[in-house]
């Protein structure tokens, strides 16, 4: 499939058999490489469903920061409601929205903790004020006021001044979500799409073209 000048005038002429890799990261990575070409904005944002262990669904969007035949990781606060839901129910589903380019990719899967040092190598590579904005925000938890979250954002800046580095919070880390099911979706005229899952059994994936 060509890929457009532009997201306008991306062609929507669908998806079949042929343009299917045999493997769904690979055809991932591709789909990924059209959206960064056809210039869209925040190309690796996500939607990350989880549930919490009473059962509550929540959906949030976040920053997809890896991909590889491991899977997909994202790096959060490990005691936000999504920390929280990952603790109890360690499963999540992610759904990537280019509706501009008529695609959207759907992944489904367990999680798992990112190690230490691999937060820490992604964390150092952070621009200085998304650290310290890291320390200065429990995520989820309630704040009195945009004058707090201030005033907690400036005592960070005095605790670790610009020629120092600024570690690693305790609570803060990767997530790698695994993936057992992952479905492209390629919009089609009169609600006709096409739409193939790749369903993980045994060492291989199965392929499987889904009703609309």
């Amino acid at each position: 499939m060509e890929v457009a000048n532009g997201a306008a005038d991306w062609p929507t002429t669908g998806l079949d058999e042929s343009m299917l890799a045999a493997d769904p990261h690979e055809m991932f990575d591709r789909w990924m490489a059209d959206v960064v070409m056809a210039g869209l904005p925040e190309p690796t944002a996500m939607v990350l469903a989880t549930v919490s262990a009473a059962g509550q669904p929540r959906a949030r969007t976040v920053l997809l920061k890896g991909h590889d035949q491991a899977g997909f990781t994202f790096f959060t606060n490990r005691t936000s409601r999504k920390g929280s839901d990952l603790d109890e129910v360690p499963r999540a589903s992610l759904l990537f929205p280019w509706h501009a380019i008529h695609r959207q990719v759907i992944v489904e899967g367990p999680v798992t903790q990112v190690g230490k040092a691999a937060s820490e190598d992604y964390f150092s590579t952070r621009p200085r004020a998304s650290q310290l904005a890291a320390w200065a925000s429990r995520q989820s938890t309630v704040v009195g006021s945009r004058q707090e979250l201030e005033r907690r954002y400036a005592e960070m800046e005095r605790r670790w001044p610009d020629d120092t580095d600024v570690p690693l919070p305790a609570f803060w880390g990767g997530y790698l979500v695994s993936p057992q099911v992952i479905e492209f979706w390629h919009g089609r005229a009169n609600r006709m799409h096409d739409r193939f899952r790749y369903r993980r059994s045994a060492e291989i994936w199965l392929i499987e073209r889904l009703a609309p």
